[in-house]
């Protein structure tokens, strides 16, 4: 018989693969791509929140699979740098962490579906992307960061996609996310046994050129520069000073640290898009998700 404490342990070792605190941040892109697709006011017909309920269990599913899969990838190397994880530890197995990534990754493409077809091609776009990663993408220089990258940008779209004609006048806006990750994901290379100053200073011109994205959107007509700056001014804030650390000195301390830091800042910066695109108010309705994300950052592992 399976003991109540072996059950629990189980489980945390199942959240534990999914890194909540980095779902959370999902959400925000969801939040985010919500707002772009002009549904970020408020509206007097309560049918209208439907779409983005099932978009936010539909990134739940597919961030979690994703980074279940990365662990059933890596449960080799892990067994040698991180032993502690809940695969190498014992606590969880390859075949458990297989069964909960599918199970996750279709929950993601079935509950997508329910808001359109295009909404459900976009989930099966992300889940793909996220299985070349973990198998194949992250171990190349320049096509890991980009397929990374890809993947946030499909789940900002897939935001989008609550209002399916809007991804035609929205589908750039993918381009932010990807710049912001890849230049997460370059850096992070380095977090276990340091990195280099050339990923360091590559990365650092990425968040440049997503500071430059997020005022150029003031260029359209439907996004407000105004509400936008407040938050946007907090997530350079937020991110910046690390990044430029880890770049003077590639530690992996710093290194860890920068990239936490920028996986967290993913909400801040989903709120300066979302307030842009809608209101102050609503950019902190998503930024209210930061104290969230970052208790369960406390509790399980980011990266």
């Amino acid at each position: 018989m399976i003991s109540a404490q072996s059950t629990t342990n189980r489980l945390v070792a199942y959240l534990q693969m999914m890194r909540p605190a980095n779902i959370v941040t999902a959400w925000a892109d969801i939040l985010a791509g919500y707002a772009a697709a002009g549904l970020g006011a408020i509206t007097p017909d309560p049918t209208a929140i439907y779409p983005l309920l099932w978009l936010l269990l539909a990134t739940t599913g597919l961030y979690g699979g994703g980074v279940v899969f990365n662990d059933v990838f890596d449960a080799k190397l892990d067994a040698q740098e991180r032993p502690e994880r809940p695969i190498p530890s014992g606590r969880s197995s390859v075949q458990e962490g297989i069964v909960l990534g599918i199970g996750l990754l279709t929950l993601g493409i079935v509950a997508a579906a329910q808001v359109s077809a295009i909404s459900a091609g976009i989930a099966v776009a992300i889940a793909l992307a996220a299985l070349l990663y973990d198998s194949v993408g992250k171990h190349h220089a320049l096509i890991g960061p980009l397929n990374m990258g890809l993947c946030r940008g499909g789940n900002l779209l897939l935001g989008v996609s609550a209002v399916p004609v809007m991804l035609q006048e929205r589908w750039f806006l993918a381009a932010i996310p990807v710049l912001y990750i890849a230049a997460i994901t370059l850096i992070s290379r380095g977090e276990v046994h340091g990195g280099n100053r050339m990923a360091g200073q590559v990365s650092l011109v990425a968040l440049a050129l997503v500071c430059a994205g997020l005022i150029g959107l003031s260029l359209l007509p439907s996004y407000g520069l105004l509400p936008m700056l407040p938050f946007g001014v907090f997530w350079g804030i937020s991110v910046i000073p690390a990044f430029v650390k880890a770049s003077r000195e590639p530690s992996a301390a710093l290194i860890r640290h920068a990239v936490r830091s920028g996986v967290i800042s993913l909400i801040v910066l989903n709120s300066a898009l979302a307030a842009g695109f809608s209101h102050w108010l609503y950019g902190l309705a998503v930024l209210s998700l930061l104290p969230l994300s970052r208790f369960l950052a406390k509790q399980f592992a980011v990266t």
